[in-house]
């Protein structure tokens, strides 16, 4: 797994083989990352990551000038890994919670400029998410919410879905 741009750029880090999450593709990732430039301005953002999985967009989000992330990721193993990476790099600030995503957002009051969910896709609420975080209140006025799943998934007609993008067997929803 590597950091795409910013001050991290090309870092990389050693995914355990035992893992069951893999990180988003590079290709994906840069291409989402390009898109969402165009909403919003890393430089200062403070950022969500759910279902942070192997870290590597809280990584790419710290690396791009987010002034805090927080990570929200179950598994013990993950969060031990992200943990690391977060130290390896200096970045041990930032806030790594090791829960359940769904009970993460029920107590959640904090508003954030940008939110990225990456659930498993064979997850049962999926199709829900976009709604538990966007009734929340959890974007600011301007964020941007962007959803990673599978090619199955159509939120288009989601009353504040702004776009959709696939790269290869990713696909991204966009949410303001």
């Amino acid at each position: 797994m590597r950091v795409i741009t910013g001050k991290y750029k090309g870092r990389h880090f050693e995914i355990p083989r035992t893992f069951k999450a893999r990180p988003t593709t590079d290709f994906a990732k840069e291409n989402i990352f390009n898109v969402m430039r165009g909403y919003v301005d890393f430089d200062g953002a403070e950022a969500l990551d759910l279902f942070a999985g192997t870290g590597s967009i809280s990584l790419e989000l710290m690396s791009r000038g987010c002034s805090h992330v927080v990570s929200v990721e179950a598994d013990r193993d993950h969060a031990a890994f992200i943990r690391q990476c977060f130290e390896k790099i200096g970045e041990e600030n930032d806030i790594l919670i090791r829960g359940d995503v769904f009970r993460f957002l029920k107590s959640c009051h904090q508003q954030f400029d940008i939110i990225f969910a990456d659930p498993p896709y064979a997850l049962d609420q999926l199709p829900k998410i976009p709604d538990l975080v966007l009734e929340k209140d959890l974007l600011k006025p301007d964020g941007l919410f962007v959803f990673e799943h599978g090619k199955h998934n159509d939120f288009s007609d989601h009353p504040r879905f702004v776009e959709h993008r696939a790269y290869g067997s990713v696909n991204f929803s966009l949410f303001r």
